[in-house]
C-alpha cells in the first residue's frame, strides 16, 4: 500500500513549498512544521517539481498575455501615428513616433534582443586595483611567488 505524502497533507503545505522554492534548509523547515527532514526531501523530489512546472507554465501564459497586450498597444500607437500624419497634425504624429518607439524598445527588451542591464568592468573598479596592489605589495618579500601571482593576474585580466 502506497504511503501518502505527509508534507502534501500538512496544513502548512503552501508555506512549506514556498520555503523550499526559496531554498530554505530542510532541517529548518522540518523544525518549524514538525516534519521529518526525510519526508521533506521525498516531497521535494517527488512533488515539488510538478508544482514548479505548473507555476512556470502559468508564468509563461501570463507573459504571453502581456506580450499580446503590448503588441496591441504598439498597433494602436502606429495607427494613431499614421492618422495624425495623414491629417497633417505633425505635433501629434511626432508624439506618436515617440510612443511607438517606446513600445518597440520594450518589446525588444522583453524578448531578450536588447539587454539594458548595466555592465561592470571589474578590472577598472578602484576596489580591484587597490586589492591587486595590496596583494602584490604583500608578496614583495617573496619574489618568486610575486612573479607567479603577477603572471597569473595578467593572464586573468587578458581574458
Amino acid at each position: 500500500m502506497a504511503r501518502t505524502c505527509l508534507t502534501c497533507r500538512h496544513p502548512g503545505r503552501a508555506a512549506i513549498d514556498a520555503e523550499m522554492v526559496a531554498h530554505a534548509p530542510f532541517r529548518a523547515i522540518a523544525g518549524r512544521y514538525g516534519l521529518a527532514r526525510s519526508s521533506l526531501m521525498r516531497h521535494h523530489d517527488e512533488h515539488l517539481g510538478e508544482l514548479l512546472a505548473k507555476a512556470e507554465q502559468a508564468g509563461a501564459l501570463e507573459a504571453d498575455a502581456l506580450l499580446a497586450r503590448l503588441q496591441r498597444l504598439l498597433d494602436t500607437a502606429e495607427g494613431l501615428l499614421a492618422r495624425a500624419a495623414r491629417d497633417g497634425d505633425y505635433r501629434t504624429a511626432l508624439a506618436g513616433v515617440g510612443q511607438a518607439r517606446a513600445c518597440y524598445e520594450l518589446l525588444l527588451e522583453v524578448s531578450g534582443r536588447v539587454d539594458r542591464r548595466p555592465t561592470l568592468n571589474l578590472l577598472l573598479a578602484p576596489q580591484w586595483i587597490e586589492a591587486r596592489t595590496a596583494l602584490l605589495d604583500a608578496l614583495q618579500p617573496f619574489p618568486d611567488a610575486r612573479s607567479a601571482v603577477s603572471v597569473r593576474l595578467v593572464a586573468l585580466e587578458a581574458g
